[in-house]
């Protein structure tokens, strides 16, 4: 791929140069060949004949779900779906019919979704539901008809809203959240979704006539996947490069002066059992952020003193892992329109983690520029100032910017530069072990075909910092092959001992990795399958001068029902040479050896029941050989019951049962977790949940209200407690009163 080398003056920073790496080539040549074999394909979208044409609407619209205006009238008919799942070959069994129109503020959608006499199946009347639990209908937008970024609304049968913006051709962030009003009404025999969405609430290219479009529905009274437009079956309805087009009279409309400023103020009371007296905290705060469109395609962030009290906690995990742990970032501010950041990267070399980001430190400020600057280019810019706590958190400043060229029609390459700066450094901040500075660069190549059958990813970053040169560079490349029966894959990686990505997610370092997996499915004609087949992967990791440290053999075999019930029955060999000191338990009783040496064998089945049940069940079970010639038992589960679409309760649990010499002995541990939903409307909700994990003795509840009192302004009522099991006894509760208002200037 590509190695960025230090010189010049190393006072006044690197400069970089760029060379071509030998050793990575033949990845590359392959990617950028298909790319060029591709070129043609790509010239002409795929479903380019299937057009659906707006025109103004010639009546008021009331968004109540009703179809008796005038302008539904005269709008014109999309229809004649084609089924996906769970076959491909025909039309929809069920019909679906779509109309679109706009007037100067507004796009209108109304789809009339009919279906088999009975009850509709949804989770609950939660925002941006699980697609494939729910009876839905989505449009998904590509209003730069670029196949690559856009939007997506739509309903649940319930009325539920989701909405999301949308990433490398096929990807929707829900985290994404706007204003826009829609409508359910049910009959016995379809239900009427009706939605208004603001221009002001998108972005899209001035003056363009053509965007892409597709319509989505999900039946799960007949386990029927349906799309306006013919797509693969092994491919979401989601694929831009699958869409149609919406064809407009004249340019859409230009969106006037928009400028949302969404403050917040909050009060909360903290008490800390653990100190003698209980120390408590009373907290009261302000603060908010403001969003700046600066043209109809570029979006400016803003934040003060931002607050994220009303995420969820994290979800509990056992860790037996001998590396850090990865847990998703929940923080709104760094999910919207943070895809550019968080694709760079593998898994588990991601340059860029939002979470490294005043995770336990305060905010006090940001600024995120996001959006497109013409049709093949994209950016994000984002800067976020973090306040000075002690000598192990100092004041920081946190910047990124990430540049993405579409080239041919799909594939992209794309730029990112992060930099961490501790400010008013002191000898005091070295010796609690902080860097001075912390800087990545590099480069990334993407490549998509036109039907998604060839995908892939080129990546070569280094990294810049104290006292930290040589063998600091990370480079990756992987290359699928994916049809309706085969999904082949080679990915490797390799991390230099010294590559240092502190804004980053990279668990190890000094290592090769290389992981090809195969596997193939069989459709059946008829029967109670809809496919099956085997699946084949091998993870191997070398150190720096190709000596074998983990590896890892798996073989599985997968049925997937019509009922959408899926299980999967595997085995794997495992070896492990040891890196460092490691406990087998991470109870900190005792460690292994560092070179010791470690192999097992083990199986396991995997199982979810179908989703319309409206009681549902999945498990996973693991059992086999482990470290110093132990086993290992885990079994986990989760039970789920709904009484839609109003309460849903769900109880997970996580058993291990592990068997080693002295002195560790025989060690079980528990992770129990129930949970309660309940949407008492759309706009109401309420979640409760326990963890009582036995591995780090601790006991957590948390609990939430959300009022959405208005579009997108929402009022929040946390509390959580912390417990020690035994002997039971408070470690720590918090609660938090919170009031957002969404204001358009």
């Amino acid at each position: 791929m590509f190695q960025f080398l230090n010189s010049g003056d190393k006072k006044n920073g690197a400069i970089l140069h760029i060379k071509c790496l030998k050793k990575w080539t033949p990845s590359v040549l392959i990617i950028l060949l298909l790319s060029i074999l591709n070129l043609n394909a790509l010239a002409q979208k795929i479903n380019a004949k299937y057009e659906l044409n707006i025109k103004p609407a010639t009546s008021e619209i009331k968004i109540d779900g009703d179809v008796s205006e005038q302008a539904w009238n005269d709008a014109e008919l999309a229809s004649n779906f084609f089924m996906v799942q769970p076959m491909d070959t025909s039309f929809a069994k069920l019909r679906t019919d779509v109309k679109m129109t706009y007037d100067k503020d507004h796009l209108y959608i109304i789809a009339i979704c009919y279906h088999e006499p009975g009850p509709y199946f949804v989770e609950s009347l939660r925002r941006d539901f699980a697609f494939g639990k729910n009876d839905n209908f989505l449009i998904f937008m590509d209003p730069f008809n670029d196949l690559t970024n856009g939007f997506s609304f739509g309903t649940n049968a319930a009325g539920a809203q989701w909405d999301g913006i949308m990433y490398d051709g096929s990807k929707v962030d829900l985290s994404w959240d706007n204003k826009w009003t829609s409508a359910v009404k049910n009959y016995p025999d379809r239900y009427v979704f009706e939605a208004a969405i603001p221009f002001k609430s998108i972005r899209y290219k001035q003056g363009i006539t053509r965007w892409g479009i597709n319509f989505s529905r999900m039946d799960l009274k007949s386990s029927e996947k349906s799309s306006w437009t013919p797509i693969p079956r092994q491919f979401a309805t989601a694929s831009l490069g699958y869409t149609g087009s919406l064809v407009w009279d004249q340019p859409p409309p230009v969106p006037g002066q928009n400028i949302s400023v969404i403050p917040y103020v909050l009060g909360g009371i903290s008490n800390n059992h653990l100190t003698s007296p209980i120390h408590r905290d009373d907290r009261g705060e302000i603060g908010g952020d403001i969003k700046i469109a600066i043209n109809s395609s570029l979006n400016l962030d803003l934040t003060v003193n931002p607050d994220y009290s009303q995420v969820e906690v994290d979800r509990q995990v056992p860790n037996l892992d001998r590396f850090e742990l990865f847990f998703p970032e929940r923080r709104q501010y760094f999910l919207e329109n943070g895809d550019l950041f968080a694709n760079f990267g593998y898994q588990n070399i991601r340059p860029f983690f939002s979470r490294r980001i005043g995770l336990g430190v305060p905010i006090q400020y940001g600024a995120r520029l996001s959006g497109k600057l013409n049709k093949d280019l994209r950016i994000s810019l984002m800067n976020m100032q973090t306040e000075n706590t002690g000598a192990s958190d100092p004041a920081q400043n946190f910047g990124v910017i990430a540049l993405q060229r579409r080239v041919f029609a799909r594939s992209s390459i794309s730029a990112i530069v992060i930099n961490k700066q501790s400010l008013n450094f002191s000898a005091a901040n070295s010796a609690a072990g902080v860097s001075r500075y912390n800087r990545v660069a590099g480069l990334e190549y993407n490549l998509a075909s036109a039907n998604n059958t060839w995908t892939g990813k080129a990546v070569s970053m280094k990294s810049f910092s104290p006292n930290r040169r040589g063998k600091d560079m990370m480079q990756a490349a992987n290359l699928r092959y994916w049809t309706g029966n085969w999904d082949l894959n080679w990915q490797h990686e390799y991390v230099g001992i010294n590559y240092n990505a502190e804004v980053g997610y990279v668990p190890r370092r000094g290592y090769v990795h290389l992981n090809p997996s195969a596997s193939y499915l069989f459709f059946p004609k008829a029967g109670k399958l809809v496919s099956h087949g085997p699946k084949f992967f091998s993870s191997n990791y070398l150190n720096e001068s190709f000596k074998p440290t983990d590896n890892t053999n798996y073989v599985a075999y997968s049925l997937n029902f019509r009922t959408r019930a899926t299980f999967t029955a595997w085995t794997a060999h495992d070896y492990v040479k040891l890196l460092q000191p490691f406990d087998p338990t991470n109870a900190g009783i005792a460690t292994l050896p560092t070179g010791s040496e470690h192999s097992w064998n083990s199986f396991g089945t995997e199982f979810v029941s179908r989703p319309q049940s409206l009681y549902t069940f999945s498990f996973s079970t693991r059992y086999g050989g482990y470290y110093a010639d132990g086993t290992r038992l885990n079994v986990t589960t989760e039970f789920g019951y709904r009484f839609q679409p109003y309460v849903s309760f769900a109880l997970s649990s996580s058993y291990n049962d592990i068997k080693l010499p002295n002195p560790w002995n025989n060690r079980k541990f528990w992770l129990v977790g129930p949970r309660l939903d309940v949407t008492m409307t759309n706009k109401l909700f309420f979640t409760g949940f326990v963890q009582y994990n036995e591995q780090s003795d601790n006991i957590n509840v948390n609990t939430r209200v959300q009022w959405r009192y208005k579009p997108a302004s929402d009022i929040f009522i946390v509390y959580t407690d912390n417990y020690i099991p035994t002997p039971f006894s408070v470690k720590n509760r918090f609660l938090v009163l919170k009031m957002t208002y969404w204001w358009n200037i």
